[in-house]
């Protein structure tokens, strides 16, 4: 049977390239987009809907009229960002899970995707190939509401047999809308910068290494795990994705090979305290096991992430 896909935060730097892959594969009618606001790139899309997700009766109400099947939940105030504001960053990230959660336990809908992020770990978690399951102990809100989140998604699953799957995304790298308020969103502001100003004032110290991933491949990954079959999927919490590791100073050193007077400053703000309790690289042999696990197509290919997100501005 063909599903009917909600996704919502589809206005994302993740929302936007997933709704185009799952339409590609799906058909545009099979795939609704949605956003609390609706941006200029779905001003002419009749199939995107506003939707403010802490809005329990419409939410519903719009899963039974369009007949939904699966929901993508990407809607969230990031690592950044949340901090600027604890207590609504908390009530997003969490409510809006809760409300999918319910909704998937009331058999309204087949399957849910919900992502969790590297930000789980902490200044105790293994910071080399930090594997599946260790101690955690984030210092965000963000990091915290992910950590809440993915026992919330396996004690639905264990309680209520609701089928929810989650990645515990890295860094991610796209082109395809402006950073939203990540603590790894430098590696995207700085191609910007490097385009627009020929040069980039860093937060994050010059050798702070973090996983990071090449949008394309966390989409691929996503859905490859939205279309396992049930029974194969064994972490009912979230799954390590991994893709490779970097500095900005790695990344700057790159860039100056396409633009040769860009220049980098270094200005260590709160953001590079908060990515210093983060891993340096990830473990996913769990996910390799089951099938979803992927390395990043451009690993060790500097030159070619350069390219591939430069040539597109």
């Amino acid at each position: 049977m063909k599903p009917k896909i909600l996704v919502i935060g589809a206005a994302g730097q993740i929302g936007i390239e997933l709704v185009r892959s799952l339409r590609l594969k799906h058909g545009e009618t099979s795939v609704i987009a949605s956003d609390l606001r609706c941006p200029d790139i779905y001003s002419s899309d009749e199939y995107f809907v506003p939707l403010d997700v802490l809005d329990d009766s419409a939410l519903r109400h719009l899963i039974i009229d369009q007949n939904i099947t699966e929901v993508y939940l990407l809607a969230a105030v990031l690592s950044a960002k949340g901090e600027e504001n604890p207590l609504f960053a908390w009530n997003l990230n969490m409510q809006s899970l809760l409300n999918l959660l319910e909704i998937a336990k009331d058999q309204l809908i087949d399957k849910l995707f919900w992502p969790s992020s590297i930000a789980v770990f902490g200044s105790l978690s293994p910071q080399f190939n930090t594997p599946q399951n260790c101690v955690k102990n984030p210092n965000t809100v963000y990091g915290i509401s992910k950590l809440s989140g993915e026992q919330w998604c396996a004690y639905y699953h264990e309680k209520y047999d609701v089928d929810v799957r989650s990645l515990r995304y890295p860094g991610l790298i796209g082109h395809e809308s402006q950073p939203g308020g990540g603590t790894t969103d430098y590696a995207v502001s700085i191609f910007y910068d490097a385009i627009r100003n020929n040069q980039y004032n860093c937060y994050l110290s010059e050798d702070r290494s973090l996983p990071m991933m090449y949008m394309e491949d966390a989409i691929s990954a996503t859905i490859k795990l939205m279309e396992a079959d049930s029974d194969t999927i064994k972490v009912r919490d979230s799954y390590n994705l991994a893709g490779i590791s970097f500095s900005p100073k790695d990344l700057a050193n790159e860039i100056v090979k396409h633009i040769e007077n860009f220049r980098i400053q270094y200005e260590p703000d709160f953001r590079d305290i908060i990515a210093a309790s983060w891993p340096n690289s990830i473990d996913d042999s769990v996910a390799k096991k089951t099938g979803i696990g992927m390395r990043s197509t451009i690993s060790n290919q500097w030159s070619w992430t350069c390219y591939l997100i430069l040539k597109e501005k």
